[in-house]
């Protein structure tokens, strides 16, 4: 009876009865703009946490037999009992949290002209400047994946008082597409706006990039007056 008994308690204590909670993460993901600057940022925090139970082990009541007690003077013998320990275990609990934050600088531009040497009133002069129609970063943060897109403006101030907005940076002849005819001779200061906005893309979802990004860029031309021949 003692060996069966003891077979019951070794399989109880082979059954499993440990469980571990599943964890999910979330990232929130944010583009803007600050001081001309694209600012990327992205945090990612445990969604839930892991815990680990202790085991709890309920025995089986074991068998007693009876039997006719005998008549026996039985002296009376105090025990003393210690108490009992009881330890505690520990549940273990994992939470984890990231962040992280990246500066992006869009490009700056050069202004550039033709003729490239004392353009004359009167006659066009072609501008343009160096900067792409299309700025593409793809950047990678705390495992994140971001596309950021951005489109420039251009706004042109001739230093003579007129101005032009356009799509296009300009090209040099014979492409030209921007052009300003003076009509005084003088040193004039242009001046040059573009104007960066756009959209990131993260996980599939587009969204726009809160602000703008305003770069000024210059140059200083200097229109001279055609000499004037008299023939007979």
């Amino acid at each position: 009876m003692k060996r069966l008994l003891f077979l019951i308690l070794s399989i109880s204590f082979l059954l499993p009865t440990d469980a571990i909670a599943d964890c999910s993460t979330s990232a929130c993901v944010d583009v803007y703009t600050q001081n001309n600057q694209i600012i990327i940022e992205a945090r990612k925090g445990s969604g839930g946490t892991a815990t680990k139970k202790p085991a709890v082990i309920k025995p089986k009541p074991a068998p007693t037999l009876w039997f006719p007690p005998k008549p026996k003077a039985v002296p009376t013998v105090k025990r003393t009992y210690k108490p009992r320990t009881v330890v505690k275990k520990k549940v273990v609990t994992t939470s984890v949290n990231l962040s992280d934050r990246l500066i992006k600088m869009v490009p700056t531009a050069t202004v550039a002209y033709q003729p490239a040497f004392e353009p004359l009133v009167h006659v066009p002069v072609i501008f343009w400047c160096d900067l792409p129609t299309l700025f593409q970063s793809r950047v990678d943060i705390i495992g994140e994946i971001i596309d950021v897109a951005l489109r420039p403006g251009f706004a042109w101030q001739w230093g003579d008082g007129e101005s032009t907005t356009t799509t296009e940076p300009g090209a040099p002849y014979p492409n030209q597409k921007v052009t300003h005819t003076y009509k005084q001779p003088g040193t004039y200061y242009v001046t040059l706006v573009a104007t960066w906005n756009g959209n990131f893309k993260h996980n599939g979802a587009t969204r726009a990039i809160t602000g703008t990004i305003k770069i000024p860029s210059f140059a200083v031309i200097t229109v001279v007056a055609a000499n004037s021949k008299f023939t007979k």
